[in-house]
């Protein structure tokens, strides 16, 4: 079953998440619309909401994450969800047991909502198509393929800032190729109608196809910069590589990290996004990180507010 089946019902309503891929601009508006509403949670003497009392959030990560997963439980929580965060490194799939009979011994359980994040891609389009009706999916991860909710709060974000995506140049800069977060970025931004995004990085981190997406690729950051409105700047995932495919960290800085002197080439109002975690000195100098233009820890507070968003509308549904 295709993954846009999965995702959304035949009502209109969002299922699961799993993908930014194919996903309506009415749908991602309509997320980032209701992210809005509960920003405001977060400044409350009392930080809870009714709408998940009584359900079950599980939080499967079978890779490390810190804001990922952090964010999530403080999401569900702020829901009034009961969260269970599960130890991978002592659970039975561990022991020999396969993925999916730990997913159906967890519904037994009567869990109502799964976040998941795994090294191989499409992990969490097979959980989706093998959970029950009542029980819904997340994509926090899933190999190279998407970071879903990531996407959203960094769409998130550029509008809280921007507001009009249909005038603006993007440039995300970094390594593409093992980079769910720029394969979910560029979807959402194609879909919300930015006419200009640009995709920079070494030629041996940047993929083939790219420009099918819609963008426009660069070896060369500083024309990549130029007159830009916002910057999204990705981590090295040296864990995924395999082989030489950089210079030393100090060349790789020189080239496509991001400094004062090559962010002045960008509009003087443009905004530094950042996934995280960061590697200072690397992919972005500390002056850069820390300074004004920077919104890199907005992004942390916006992404609790999405995924309260997202897990609201999944149990809705």
């Amino acid at each position: 079953m295709q993954m846009q089946q999965v995702q959304v019902g035949k009502d209109g309503r969002l299922r699961h998440l799993l993908t930014l891929e194919g996903l309506s601009r009415d749908m991602i508006h309509k997320i980032l619309d209701n992210a809005s509403s509960f920003l405001n949670v977060s400044d409350r003497q009392i930080k809870k909401v009714p709408l998940l009392r009584g359900r079950s959030v599980f939080n499967l990560f079978f890779e490390d994450s810190t804001r990922t997963r952090t964010t999530f439980e403080i999401a569900a929580t702020r829901l009034s969800a009961d969260v269970v965060n599960l130890n991978i490194s002592t659970s039975s799939t561990r022991k020999g047991e396969s993925l999916l009979d730990t997913i159906d011994n967890l519904q037994a359980m009567a869990a109502d909502l799964f976040v998941v994040r795994h090294s191989q891609s499409g992990t969490a389009h097979l959980i989706a198509q093998h959970v029950g009706e009542h029980v819904h999916v997340v994509n926090a991860g899933d190999g190279r393929h998407a970071h879903p909710s990531q996407g959203l709060l960094d769409m998130y974000t550029i509008r809280h800032f921007k507001k009009d995506f249909t005038q603006l140049s993007v440039a995300i800069v970094g390594d593409i190729t093992h980079s769910r977060v720029a394969r979910s970025d560029i979807h959402a931004l194609t879909t919300l109608g930015v006419p200009d995004v640009r995709v920079v990085g070494p030629l041996t981190l940047l993929p083939g196809g790219l420009e099918q997406l819609g963008v426009t690729l660069y070896t060369d950051m500083r024309a990549a910069l130029k007159d830009v409105d916002v910057v999204i700047m990705l981590r090295l995932q040296n864990e995924r590589m395999n082989g030489a495919l950089l210079p030393s960290a100090q060349e790789y800085f020189r080239a496509w990290g991001l400094t004062r002197e090559k962010l002045a080439l960008a509009k003087p109002d443009a905004i530094v996004m950042h996934p995280g975690p960061m590697n200072r000195g690397v992919e972005i100098e500390s002056a850069v990180a820390d300074g004004p233009q920077a919104v890199i820890l907005q992004q942390v507070t916006f992404g609790i507010a999405v995924r309260m968003a997202v897990m609201s509308m999944l149990a809705a549904g």
